[in-house]
């Protein structure tokens, strides 16, 4: 292996900006780390317990050759939850994903039932599909539409209109 190396480094070594080489190089390993790996960054918020305020979390998840499936982890990974022991997850633990698609740059996701229980006194369900709804927006650019259903029916679909009239619009959510 170091032979077939130092074959390859040979004509790089007399190269007079040694300095170039090896930022050539390091780049070059990112590279390659980065098409290898296939993780791809992406951000979650939820809010904490006792303040109401919005806490942003990094995650890095798989990345597919599909939009779909890379939309549907990301909501798989929402549904779990945060990680940090300060956040509440913006849908109760029995939340489940029945069906998912996304067609034509609109995404169709539908909840279990128990994503109508609000989670605390006070806190409506609307804000956690809110921010689920602007989370997969965020995310993922080239979404269109997100229509978020609860047991098979549509559930704030005016209300989501009415906050996304602009696509390119993802900050309507006031923590």
């Amino acid at each position: 292996m170091s032979a077939i190396l130092n074959r390859i480094l040979t004509p790089f070594a007399k190269v007079k900006n040694r300095r170039f080489f090896y930022l050539a190089l390091i780049c070059l390993i990112a590279l390659i780390d980065f098409l290898y790996l296939g993780l791809v960054r992406r951000t979650f918020i939820f809010y904490t317990n006792n303040e109401a305020a919005a806490v942003v979390e990094d995650r890095l998840l798989r990345r597919s050759a599909d939009r779909e499936t890379d939309i549907r982890r990301y909501v798989d990974e929402v549904l779990l939850g945060p990680v940090s022991p300060e956040s509440a997850p913006l849908f109760p633990r029995e939340t489940r994903l029945y069906s998912f698609m996304y067609r034509e740059g609109v995404v169709y996701a539908d909840l279990s039932e128990s994503a109508a229980l609000p989670l605390l006194a006070g806190e409506g369900v609307f804000r956690s599909l809110l921010t689920l709804n602007e989370g997969v927006r965020r995310n993922f650019p080239y979404v269109k539409d997100v229509r978020l259903f609860i047991g098979g029916n549509e559930v704030f679909f005016e209300e989501f209109r009415g906050i996304f009239v602009n696509p390119a619009d993802n900050s309507k959510t006031t923590p």
